[in-house]
């Protein structure tokens, strides 16, 4: 089949990214919803020449989403019959402006990539902006909230243990989890307490820090799992293959849901930069562990403290209690 001007122009774009060695995350972020938004443009106003494209198709393309709903526009057909959306409890809900604006921003690089490229002679994005969201204030987990999730984990178990690791690992270093379910066993030096993690989002390796409490607590469950296993995989499964991001995220909300706590691995890496904040730590520092590209980038993210904390953390570092006046 034949493919149109736009649909050409998105496959070479999308191989442009690669070049520019993005993560497989991104790329397939770029590619559903960029191909949704042709089929729109295809469907509803029988456009497929860029030229064509003009600002108000964006604008009423977001007033399409908001009108239609969760999962009521897929690009394949078949997807329907192996996905079956329609049996979804939120299935025609609302989708959020957060959602939203992630479209918005891909079609933005999409069509700024077509302009920078000379594909088309006036840019339709332009003017475009993303739509006003109130930021909600992330939840941290307290140190009660932590010892009882970790108490939820079979430390007689490969598995259990296991996962109560991985995430004293992930409080203590604020690796994201994909990064640490990559490690073996070389990414780690005993010695000076570092890790080298070289699955990253922005594939740039970097190092991570460990405490001395996880130095005890990586050792010894280092030579616990070489009596289950051979791999030098750090968190392998029982059958020695690479523990997947989906089954442990779902193993953490079991865990989580016993004691009432609603648990994901990214709040995890949160809860890192909240309390390495809180315990006097820099913006800087911070952005580098966390593998961020800027300082602005860090900002943004992680600063939720809540007033109570921001109260303790301006009692700790008060000029005039300092001077003692």
């Amino acid at each position: 089949m034949k493919l149109t001007e736009l649909e050409f122009l998105l496959e070479d774009f999308l191989l442009y990214c690669e070049t520019k060695n993005l993560s497989q995350k991104t790329l397939s972020s770029y590619e559903q919803s960029i191909k949704l938004y042709l089929l729109y443009l295809k469907e509803e106003h029988e456009i497929e020449d860029p030229n064509k494209v003009k600002a108000g198709h964006v604008r009423q393309y977001v007033k399409y989403v908001q009108e239609r709903g969760k999962y009521t526009v897929v690009g394949n057909d078949k997807s329907i019959k192996i996905n079956h959306p329609q049996n979804r409890t939120d299935y025609k809900k609302t989708v959020s402006n957060v959602t939203i604006n992630n479209y918005i921003r891909n079609i933005k690089v999409f069509f700024n990539w077509m302009y920078s490229e000379s594909e088309i002679k006036k840019n339709p994005v332009d003017t475009i902006e993303q739509i006003k969201t109130e930021r909600r204030q992330k939840s941290g987990i307290s140190e009660q909230e932590f010892r009882m999730l970790l108490g939820q984990f079979d430390f007689t178990k490969f598995h259990g243990y296991r996962n109560k690791v991985i995430v004293m690992l992930l409080q203590d270093t604020g690796m994201r989890v994909g990064e640490c379910l990559y490690l073996d066993g070389d990414n780690i030096d005993f010695k000076h307490r570092m890790i080298l993690v070289t699955r990253t989002k922005g594939r740039q390796e970097r190092y991570v820090y460990f405490s001395q409490q996880m130095l005890r607590e990586l050792r010894h469950y280092i030579k616990f799992k070489e009596r289950y296993t051979s791999t030098n995989l750090l968190f392998p499964t029982t059958r020695s293959t690479e523990l997947t991001v989906q089954s442990f995220e779902k193993q953490l909300k079991q865990a989580g849901s016993v004691i009432g706590l609603s648990v994901h691995p990214h709040q995890l890496r949160n809860n890192f930069a909240r309390q390495f904040l809180l315990n006097g730590g820099d913006l800087y520092t911070l952005s580098r562990i966390l593998g961020h590209s800027s300082v602005t980038v860090t900002e943004k993210a992680y600063l939720d403290l809540t007033r109570e904390e921001i109260s303790k953390k301006y009692q700790q570092h008060s000029p005039l209690a300092k001077w003692r006046i």
